[in-house]
């Protein structure tokens, strides 16, 4: 047990003080934020205003098209084969052509000419300014006013989702659930990897040889597992400590900034946005203790059965890394097909397909961890796959030991998975 622990130690600290693991682990947590701020600022980015020319045969939109900051309209008179020759020529992007037409048929088509593409929230735009105009007209000669067709179109109706007596929401248990099955999916994936490159690294540089001859095979394979894994809960420690003071130090003065730059009126707006009510049913809502626990528990299973299982792959390279890829493939389809599956467990948390999913060993991390958000998730699943998954990482264990035990010392030959099936059948 002591060799055990040495190897844990020698795996750790080794990679703990490597400059790209401080580098990695202080950077992504500021990538990602960067990250979701550049898209936010690109996403609220202001296109660039384009200037509409008119020609209303109709004379039904003169006057009632109103300029924003989108696009700006100018009523011109002229020939429209002509004027569409001049298209950025003059002082426009495009000319938009409105025939005469009769307000009440079904389907009218108006036509937009353009030399360069004007984008479709310049298109979106001028149609709904336009259908908007339509519609008054229409409500005008049919004597219904805007109020009446505001009450008409007003959404009276809102389902609230009530589970034992208090308020749920789904949106904030697709977020969680989400967030939750993608990161294990990242996790096993990265820290396996990591694994099996540790393993082939040794292999390839013959240091295996040399530890082997003072530990057995097996106890270097546990030592190497659990060692990342202290690295990968090391990782995932620092980053929820920095996620949590960009939550309580970060958000405050964001939210600060923008009230000094808001009016009172503003300010009582925003505070009344749908936002705000997300946010808080994200905070209270979910059992955020149970969340962390069983997360905790799925990364640490999901890991240690898919690490053993890159680890064996690992001790079957020899030479050349390129041979890893043709045993990786069948390990890591279960991991691609969990986070598949987990797309239909978030839109259908009991769907049968959903429990399949969450009680299959090597899909059940991410599946159960992307169901478990939404709170009604049975005990009897969540034992199940708890101890369906404890006996597939015995079981993956014990057939990475038996390969490792053999393929870590095997050189210039290259290993088909037939003479692999023939080292786990072997007493």
């Amino acid at each position: 047990m002591n060799k055990i622990f040495i190897i844990i130690k020698r795996e750790y600290l080794t990679r703990v003080k490597k400059r790209s693991f401080i580098i990695l682990t202080l950077l992504i947590p500021f990538l990602f934020i960067g990250f979701a701020a550049l898209m936010g600022s690109i996403a609220s980015s202001k296109s660039e205003k384009k200037n509409i020319a008119v020609v209303d045969d109709s004379h039904m939109f003169e006057g009632k098209l109103k300029n924003n900051e989108n696009v700006s309209y100018t009523i011109i008179r002229g020939n429209v084969d002509s004027l569409k020759h001049n298209i950025n020529n003059d002082d426009y992007n495009a000319l938009l052509y409105i025939p005469a037409f009769d307000p009440n048929q079904k389907d009218i088509n108006f036509n937009l000419y353009y030399n360069e593409q004007v984008g479709i929230i310049t298109e979106k735009t001028i149609g709904d300014n336009l259908n908007s105009i339509l519609t008054d007209e229409r409500m005008s000669k049919a004597g219904i006013s805007n109020e009446q067709l505001e009450f008409l179109q007003s959404e009276s109706i809102h389902i609230s989702s009530i589970k034992d007596g208090k308020e749920s929401s789904n949106a904030s248990s697709i977020a969680i659930g989400t967030g939750c099955g993608f990161l294990l999916y990242m996790f096993m994936l990265f820290y396996g990897m990591s694994v099996m490159r540790s393993v082939m690294e040794e292999k390839t540089n013959r240091i295996a040889e040399i530890i082997v001859s003072s530990v057995r095979p097996f106890q270097l394979m546990m030592g190497k597992i659990i060692g990342v894994a202290l690295v990968g809960l090391t990782q995932v420690l620092i980053w929820i400590i920095l996620f949590g003071v960009f939550a309580l130090i970060g958000l405050p003065m964001l939210t600060g900034g923008m009230h000094t730059a808001m009016d009172p009126q503003a300010m009582q707006q925003a505070s009344e946005n749908t936002n705000m009510h997300a946010l808080e049913s994200l905070l209270h809502g979910p059992n955020w203790i149970a969340i962390a626990l069983w997360f905790l528990f799925y990364f640490l299973g999901g890991y240690f059965l898919y690490a053993a299982l890159f680890a064996s792959v690992g001790s079957l390279v020899n030479e050349d890394p390129q041979e890893s890829s043709q045993y990786t493939l069948p390990i890591t389809l279960p991991i691609i097909l969990g986070f598949v599956i987990m797309s239909k467990a978030i839109s259908d948390p009991n769907s049968p397909l959903a429990i399949f999913g969450s009680l299959f060993p090597l899909t059940s991390p991410i599946v159960m961890m992307a169901r478990i958000p939404f709170g009604d998730v049975p005990a009897w699943q969540l034992i199940t796959s708890a101890v369906l998954l404890v006996l597939g990482f015995i079981l993956t264990t014990w057939m990475a030991g038996k390969i490792y035990r053999t393929g870590i010392l095997m050189y210039g030959k290259k290993i088909t998975l037939k003479e692999v099936g023939k080292w786990l059948v072997r007493k």
